[in-house]
């Protein structure tokens, strides 16, 4: 195998010969719309409620694609068949194609899944206030699409401070996610996540983890806008990613979050949240909800 092998417009090809229009109007425009996955025992964790967001987005965009949910379940298998993957990070990329056809283009990848430092779980990771502004009003708030290099330009600034992540707030100062994560918040034995209102993501892994937090009784808000002081009040923080999933925040640029540790909640969170993949992703399981 020359290459890693993709999946463009119905075909399997290396990528070294996925070929796309330099009149793209992802490639002109940054028209393009995304969510990004993983695979686990070669299934991919939740994949209906992705696809359920992507088309969503795709439709409240209006992209034309020729993409169907039973078309992309199938293009994701077969991607990860031509690698010869079972544990992969996998993305599913849609555009409206070139401005001059209007012949949409459908991507979708897969590559072996990153070998995250166990020290991001077990002692917990850093994060610093982006100088930037999440955006209020805007038609791409709130969804994945290719108007990315804002969160980029973010995380080059938390990098360059020496932490994993960013956390953006609001002009008018309520919490709201971080670059490429949703953020939670401990307090007095509650769980906090902004609201989708703010406006946030919707997370797979986000909903995945109210779930398990009504399954371990563990009380969970996702309505009460959040702001400065209650991220600095927090006694847990932690993160939400598809692919990198959770992972315990314990300082915020010189601010330690509780006792600069990951906390017993989170803990206690992320031990179910292994389990729910063992069991939603467990070999040979083929659910696409």
């Amino acid at each position: 195998m020359s290459s890693n092998q993709v999946y463009l417009n119905g075909r399997i090809v290396g990528a070294d010969d996925a070929l796309i229009s330099v009149s793209d109007a992802a490639f002109l425009h940054g028209a393009s719309v995304f969510t990004t996955m993983l695979a686990s025992n070669g299934v991919v964790f939740r994949l209906g409620r992705h696809l359920d967001r992507l088309m969503d987005t795709a439709s409240l965009l209006g992209f034309r694609t020729d993409a169907t949910r039973e078309s992309l379940q199938q293009a994701a298998a077969r991607v990860l068949e031509a690698n010869e993957l079972s544990d992969a990070r996998m993305r599913i990329t849609l555009t409206p194609g070139s401005i001059r056809n209007g012949e949409p283009t459908t991507l979708v990848t897969a590559e072996a899944l990153p070998e995250y430092p166990p020290q991001w779980y077990e002692e917990g990771i850093s994060v610093i206030v982006s100088s930037a502004r999440q955006a209020q009003g805007g038609p791409t708030v709130g969804h994945k699409t290719g108007c990315y290099l804002p969160r980029v330009l973010a995380r080059q600034e938390a990098a360059a401070s020496g932490a994993e992540e960013a956390l953006w707030y609001t002009p008018d100062n309520r919490l709201a996610e971080a670059c490429f994560c949703n953020v939670f918040l401990v307090m007095a034995g509650k769980v906090l996540t902004p609201p989708l209102e703010t406006p946030v993501l919707p997370g797979v892994v986000r909903e995945a983890v109210m779930d398990i937090c009504g399954k371990l009784e563990i009380p969970c808000d996702d309505q009460t806008p959040l702001g400065v002081h209650e991220m600095l009040a927090a006694e847990e923080m932690f993160l939400t990613a598809s692919c990198s999933g959770i992972r315990p925040v314990v300082r915020v640029e010189r601010h330690a979050v509780g006792s600069e540790k990951p906390g017993p909640i989170t803990l206690r969170i992320m031990a179910a949240y292994r389990q729910l993949l063992d069991a939603e992703c467990s070999k040979g399981n083929i659910k696409s909800s």
